[in-house]
């Protein structure tokens, strides 16, 4: 396709496209306005006839009003007379008085049509009620309230019955019309807007408002021709400037095709002749510096990887310094993906040993790459470590992270893929180099805090151990210092321990050890700091606690181990045991005077004979009432 043909594309889809939608929307839009004048004018001529039916039905009600008054203490001769009498100079078109079970009068001229009509009842005790219905209106004059208007007519039914029609109107007897419509009567379109109101008798009075709809049509095509023109005339005008505009591009465009064409078989010694100051003269001077600057840029990317790559690797050195386990996999993923120009990838680890592989960082999407994302990484698992599917223009390579000795499990994956090229020897080097980096460095995080958790937490029970113990106790009394609340302190110590370690062995009193450390985590809150004091002996740091509230958390704790049944290592059954308690509170913030009296409180325990909890010495109470 040529230039000129892409121009002339481009006109049509930047101009006449959007102005034959713009076209489309405005005929739509003068439709749409003129319709809603239509609809105004129908709806504004249906409001007038509803108010005037309306004020005719108040005019009704109010002579009936005025005859009801009189209807039940006269005779039905002498009402008779005065009803008529009252009818014509009233002009009333009808009136009906009706006795239940009585006689009725009602007096209508010959021919009329009573509408609007007006409702008075009469209540006389215990004999039958007089209805007094008048109306003041009829069908006909209604009817030439709005006859009289210019592109106004009217129709009122009743039923099937037509009560009165514009004469300029064609036969509709037999035609219904919906609440609002447009119809076709003869040769003339009318907007309707049909309403019903109360009849004199029978059923609704229907009453049809037509708006001469040919006024709205010769202004609709108007403004349509209108519109029609000037976007024709735009039309017009834009497609003469851009017949000249392509004539003036083509042949600049020659000029750079050539010299483009040189540059594509390796040319770079021919620059481009320029002329003028233009912007075409501006892209020609680029465009030489552009071919003389080309063929010194290819010797620089072959250098320019070659140093990409080495600083990849060195990044890969860095990982063993990042503690921060997500942190370090998705630089390890981005890494990865970066230097191999891969187009998405992942990693998968495992959260622990007896874990399945899971999804922990992912970069770009996978959507098409999952069948041999998969095949992949299952080749990566069953093989030395590493896996690569190539199918469908799709290539994906998958690394282990971790050993796979015999025994042992990956203990992830990081899988990259692109599309379109395979995988090279040297990305695939590269690949497994970083997943070893990589793998290092999980190894050195887990390592670190394994030796965290050691220097802070007792082994066998996973309590808090003696150093860590005193670190958090220290902290604590220094808080209370600054801001006067008090810390409790329990120290437990299981009674008879060396009995069971010398009835059932030390393995056993391990196993003791652990569930009574078991209850201690359990029972306590969620502030407070369960520890390994030392041996048998351990000790719950209670913040915000006074003594009264440490006493009760003690005795909670005793009935918990007591009420324990621990299984007997290989001799089958179960034993119990008991615990003595020392229990004591500062308001101070003496770390050692805390511990001094919780352990003097604990002795105490014991020497009046175990399984029981007791408080610390009056001193202390007297330091936490004092405060």
């Amino acid at each position: 396709m040529s230039f000129r043909t892409r121009l002339t594309s481009f006109f049509v889809l930047i101009v006449v496209v959007p102005m034959a939608a713009f076209g489309i929307l405005v005929y739509r839009l003068i439709g749409d306005s003129e319709q809603g004048k239509a609809d105004a004018r129908a709806n504004g001529v249906a409001t007038v006839a509803a108010s005037i039916y309306s004020n005719a039905i108040a005019t009704a009600q109010a002579e009936a009003g005025t005859i009801a008054h009189d209807a039940g203490s006269e005779t039905r001769s002498v009402l008779l007379r005065q009803v008529s009498l009252l009818a014509g100079r009233g002009g009333l078109a009808r009136v009906s008085i009706k006795v239940r079970g009585g006689p009725s009068i009602d007096l209508v001229a010959p021919g009329v049509v009573a509408i609007a009509p007006g409702v008075a009842t009469v209540d006389r005790g215990p004999r039958a009620p007089i209805v007094v219905t008048v109306s003041a209106l009829t069908a006909s004059d209604y009817g030439l309230e709005f006859s009289r208007g210019p592109g106004v007519a009217i129709i009122v039914r009743q039923g099937k019955r037509t009560l009165y029609a514009t004469p300029t109107l064609p036969a509709v007897s037999d035609r219904s019309f919906p609440a609002l419509a447009t119809v076709k009567l003869g040769a003339t379109e009318y907007r309707t807007v049909t309403q019903g109101f109360q009849s004199f008798d029978g059923p609704m009075v229907d009453v049809t408002v037509l708006s001469n709809l040919s006024a709205t049509t010769t202004s609709v095509g108007t403004s349509r021709l209108i519109a029609a023109i000037f976007i024709g005339g735009f039309l017009l005008l834009a497609f003469f400037f851009s017949v000249l505009a392509s004539r003036a591009l083509q042949g600049q465009l020659d000029r750079f095709l050539q010299a483009a064409r040189r540059l594509g078989g390796g040319d770079f010694s021919s620059p481009i002749k320029t002329q003028g100051q233009d912007e075409f003269a501006a892209l020609g001077a680029e465009f030489n510096n552009m071919s003389s600057q080309l063929a010194r840029r290819l010797d620089e990317l072959s250098e320019e990887r070659s140093r990409l790559r080495e600083s990849i690797r060195r990044i890969g050195h860095t990982f063993a310094s990042n503690l921060d386990r997500p942190a370090l996999l998705e630089l390890a993923l981005k890494t990865a993906v970066d230097a191999v120009q891969a187009d998405c990838g992942r990693v998968s680890i495992r959260r622990g040993s007896a874990d399945t592989l899971s999804e922990a960082v992912r970069v770009g999407s996978l959507s098409g790459f999952e069948s041999q994302v998969r095949e992949a990484e299952l080749a990566a698992l069953s093989k030395d470590g590493a896996g690569e599917v190539a199918s469908a223009g799709i290539s994906v390579v998958s690394n282990a992270l971790g050993p796979l000795e015999a025994g042992d499990r990956a203990v992830g994956l990081i899988t990259v893929g692109r599309r379109g090229r395979p995988f090279p020897d040297d990305d695939r080097a590269l690949l497994r180099s970083l997943a070893a980096q990589a793998t290092l460095a999980l190894e050195n995080i887990e390592l670190h805090f394994q030796v965290r958790r050691q220097a802070v937490m007792d082994e066998l029970t996973g309590l808090t151990n003696h150093g860590h113990f005193h670190d958090l106790l220290s902290a604590e009394s220094e808080r209370v210092r600054r801001y006067h609340h008090p810390v409790g302190l329990i120290m437990l110590d299981i009674d008879d321990f060396k009995l069971v370690n010398d009835t059932y062995g030390h393995q056993q009193g391990d196993v003791v050890l652990e569930h009574v450390a078991r209850v201690l985590r359990e029972t306590s809150r969620e502030a407070d700091v369960p520890a390994r004091y030392g041996g048998d002996e351990m000790a719950l740091i209670l913040p915000h606690t006074d003594l009264e509230g440490s006493y009760a958390i003690a005795e909670r704790l005793r009935g918990e181990i007591e009420a324990l049944r621990i299984p007997c290592r290989g001799e089958g059954g179960d034993i119990g045991i008991t615990v003595s308690l020392g229990v004591a509170t500062s308001g101070v913030g003496d770390k050692d005077l805390l511990i001094a009296d919780a352990d003097q409180a604990l002795y105490s325990a014991k020497r009046e004979g175990k399984r029981r909890t007791a408080r610390a010495l009056a001193r202390t109470a007297d330091l936490i009432g004092g405060e």
